[in-house]
């Protein structure tokens, strides 16, 4: 039986002089996060979509590098994971993420250089968020 994951953002405005608001009403880290044209092309604080599409890559990554380590037979001490999403704004339709780049420093006993290459790449192949960029996207659209 399969599951969801909600989140929801609210925007007011234009693009540019525009505001809006992003939450994750089932887990609660945050209600009503700023993100705006600044906090997306500029340095205004707040977060933006493809900081959160970041986080999540990085999060997703190294529980599956965790997981796959485990059928190995290897425990990691500790894995810390930085996504970069890059972002080209120039494109067509307009901007578009290009790419993610994951970079992993893992502490793990007893595992060579060359295993544990393999079994990260394996990760990376695996997570569910690696995949889910490439899935289809629907849509239902109202108009009120």
């Amino acid at each position: 039986m399969g599951f969801k994951r909600i989140a929801s953002a609210r925007w007011e405005g234009d693009l540019i002089a525009g505001k809006g608001s992003m939450s994750t009403p089932q887990s609660g880290l945050f209600t009503d996060q700023n993100y705006s044209f600044k906090t997306r092309f500029g340095d205004e604080k707040g977060t933006n979509p493809e900081e959160l599409l970041a986080a999540a890559h990085a999060g997703c990554f190294s529980m599956a590098l965790s997981a796959v380590l485990g059928k190995a037979g290897f425990t990691p001490d500790r894995i810390e994971t930085r996504a970069e999403a890059m972002m080209e704004p120039g494109m067509d339709p307009g901007p578009t993420v290009t790419g993610v780049h994951l970079i992993v420093l893992a502490k793990v006993p007893g595992i060579t250089s060359a295993q544990f290459a393999e079994i990260a790449e394996a990760a990376k192949a695996g997570c569910v968020i690696s995949r889910a960029l490439a899935v289809p996207v629907t849509l239902d659209a109202t108009l009120a």
